[in-house]
């Protein structure tokens, strides 16, 4: 063994995983994805299911390109936890499918309406106005997924698209579309030319910085790497993700258009959720860049929350 090849002790965690090697051989100086590599080629396993964490305390080795084995903390007979994360999925499928559901819903429940309503009324202009906006919304998120998003780890446990695909299919699509396209609907009344007008501009708005911040936080993460820069620009001096910000908003411009209830849950428990993730993201912030980082006060809804 030469003087810059260190040897790590491998020891299973939880589930057993076949094959699992005794101990394996890296590079001082490689990359710490070479850890995850030597493991997953001695077990022939696949990669994406491994978590390694460190003996000493249980902290995460990193599968990045960006971190040299040495940077890691392990040493020469160090001891390294392997643990089975069980199926998984790529974060981009999950992404694809769950969008797809409400891009498909809400045009469907629309052309069937006289079948799920059982009138041959046609639809007002803000049933269509609706129809369109949602349209736009979702086929808007699955472009940022296949050509915008990048993600920091390839996959996810391969449950978590059920429980993704039912908020979104569910909450978003059957919720919404079944509550605006009925001859019951507000949507289906006259409104206030002034307000459909408002929630228009918030709308359009909101998609368009959306997606600016979707495009600055993909700048922020070269292509094949794991690491993160701090986020500036357009609304990241107001909040933690101005991106959650900017979607709420669009989505208020569909209540206005519709005035449907069904829209209004949607956006509390939208809302509700990306707060949770931006307060996440806040916390992971300060202790990723310390005193770097410009804390913020509000994490999605600057003044609120």
């Amino acid at each position: 063994m030469s003087a810059s090849t260190i040897e790590l002790v491998v020891r299973p965690r939880g589930r057993p995983i076949k094959n699992l090697p005794e101990t394996v051989s890296v590079s001082r100086d490689a990359s710490a994805a070479q850890i995850y590599e030597a493991i997953a080629k001695a077990s022939r396993f696949d990669i994406n299911r491994l978590r390694v964490t460190k003996g000493s305390d249980g902290s995460a080795i990193p599968n990045a390109s960006d971190m040299t084995v040495h940077d890691t903390g392990v040493r020469h007979r160090s001891a390294v936890d392997v643990k089975d994360l069980g199926p998984q999925i790529s974060w981009r499928t999950v992404f694809i499918v769950e969008y797809l559901g409400p891009l498909l819903i809400h045009p469907l429940v629309y052309l069937l309406r006289p079948y799920i309503y059982g009138t041959s009324a046609p639809a007002s202009s803000l049933q269509k106005l609706t129809l369109l906006m949602c349209v736009i919304h979702f086929a808007k998120r699955e472009y940022e997924t296949l050509f915008v998003h990048r993600f920091s780890s390839a996959t996810m446990p391969i449950q978590n698209i059920y429980k993704n695909s039912g908020y979104y299919w569910v909450i978003s699509g059957l919720n919404l579309a079944y509550w605006t396209y009925g001859p019951n609907s507000p949507a289906a009344r006259p409104s206030n030319p002034l307000l459909a007008l408002i929630g228009i501009v918030l709308f359009v708005i909101g998609e368009a910085c959306n997606y600016s911040t979707h495009v600055t936080l993909k700048n922020l993460r070269r292509p094949g790497s794991t690491d993160r820069g701090i986020p500036q620009g357009l609304g990241f001096n107001l909040v933690t993700c101005p991106n959650y910000m900017f979607e709420a908003v669009a989505w208020v411009g569909v209540a206005l258009v519709n005035w449907s209830l069904s829209t209004v849950i949607f956006i509390i428990l939208a809302v509700g959720q990306m707060g949770l993730w931006a307060w996440k993201k806040e916390r992971r912030y300060r202790k990723e860049f310390g005193d770097k980082y410009k804390r913020k006060r509000y994490a999605i809804l600057p003044g609120i929350w």
